[in-house]
């Protein structure tokens, strides 16, 4: 009588494994430590020979008769199920050192493990954000530029199509490392020319790179002008806000108990009231200037007199002292440099970073969120950042090697 699912679960163990026969060479195997197995019997070439087809009941019986009655037709035709069990195997385990994962791993430490740490951080990110919970199992010589162009797709409608381009330069290099070592044939990603949303041309200057950020962060250290300006081009990288909420804030809107700067709306180019969460180094230059300008209303004062604030040209002109043109990086290019490294090297969610740089962020229903959204995540994220800036300074320092370790958000 064949079995059922009540029969197959009141099967008892024995001193020694057995045998319930189900229909057609199947078989339910039950062993002393109640462990139960699908097996099929059957003959082939004058010999008797047994198919493993799982566990009961991880394999269902219905699941069981299935590959039961798979097997037989394969020995129908003279063929051993056992081969093609283990082929299937053998197929899987190459899929599995050949997929995009696997490869892109042997890419990475083949060629980047040996980089700086920024540049290890931003390909890992590449990597394990963008490219491997949608490519990862895939065999890499399988995957098509139409799989490619949806991860990336996917990264573009983030708002940040200068990441997107940056991805698919690490996917090709993935790529073009499988090709390299006979695992695939070719490079989809060349067939993604013109595809990608072009990167929009950087009306002002900024600089992106890690390194270079570090080495403009080591002469941002050696700046040696006035206190007020001295700060005030230090404090730019650290809160990223407009160049003109910074050079017009005042010290009514410092909020030191609470550590963060409090802007009203009629300061925001959005109309809308804005925090910005002040790291531990942020507040220790404002403390350093409190006893110089703290008299006053404006925290940068102008050096004609402290009834305005600083010049527009300030922190420009000191850039310019440091070699940086306006063609290289300007006060404005702090913002750009922060929405791209925080994205790219320390993965941080997009809409904290919109939010911080006070662009306009809506929720479900078209309404403007409140500047306290995310404020505790911001002010973890505003620590992280100072904390990085000073890690690629003393990169730029002392040979590339940073001396802090930063995980991801």
């Amino acid at each position: 009588m064949p079995l059922s699912d009540t029969k197959a679960k009141a099967l008892k163990p024995r001193d020694k494994k057995y045998l319930e026969a189900d229909e057609r060479g199947l078989y339910l195997e039950v062993k002393p430590n109640g462990t139960k197995r699908w097996v099929f019997r059957f003959r082939l070439h004058e010999k008797r020979c047994d198919l493993a087809l799982g566990v009961y009941p991880d394999v269902s019986l219905a699941n069981a008769r299935k590959a039961r009655d798979e097997a037989r037709a394969y020995v129908a035709q003279g063929i051993d199920p056992r081969d093609v069990k283990r082929a299937r195997r053998d197929s899987t385990l190459e899929a599995h050192r050949n997929s995009f994962a696997a490869v892109s791993e042997e890419w990475f430490a083949a060629k980047v493990a040996h980089l700086s740490k920024s540049s290890r951080d931003r390909a890992t990110l590449a990597l394990t954000r963008d490219l491997n919970p949608y490519l990862g199992k895939r065999p890499v010589s399988e995957i098509t530029a139409p799989e490619v162009l949806r991860c990336l797709r996917r990264i573009e409608s983030r708002n940040t199509v200068e990441t997107a381009h940056r991805v698919k330069r690490v996917a090709s290099q993935v790529f073009r490392f499988a090709v390299a070592t006979g695992k695939a044939d070719r490079d989809p990603t060349a067939d993604l020319t013109g595809a990608l949303k072009p990167t929009k041309k950087q009306h002002l200057a900024a600089i992106t790179d890690p390194r270079e950020v570090g080495r403009l962060m080591l002469a941002i250290e050696g700046y040696k002008g006035t206190p007020t300006v001295r700060v005030a081009l230090k404090l730019s990288p650290l809160l990223f806000c407009r160049p003109g909420e910074l050079r017009k804030l005042e010290w009514s809107e410092v909020n030191w108990e609470r550590a963060q700067i409090e802007l009203p709306a009629a300061k925001m180019k959005t109309e809308e009231p804005h925090i910005i969460p002040l790291a531990e180094q942020s507040l220790a230059l404002l403390r350093e200037l409190k006893p110089l300008t703290g008299h006053g209303r404006y925290v940068f004062p102008s050096a004609r007199g402290g009834s305005r604030p600083l010049s527009d040209n300030g922190v420009r002109t000191a850039l310019r002292s440091l070699g940086y043109d306006n063609e290289t990086m300007t006060a404005h290019g702090f913002r750009a440099m922060a929405r791209t490294l925080l994205d790219e090297a320390l993965g941080f969610r997009v809409d904290y970073i919109e939010h911080q740089l006070a662009h306009t962020v809506r929720d479900a229903l078209g309404r403007a969120y409140n500047r306290t959204k995310h404020l505790k995540q911001r002010r973890e994220m505003m620590q992280r950042w100072a904390d990085y800036l000073d890690a690629l300074r003393e990169e730029a320092k002392h040979s590339n090697v940073i001396t802090a370790a930063f995980g991801r958000s």
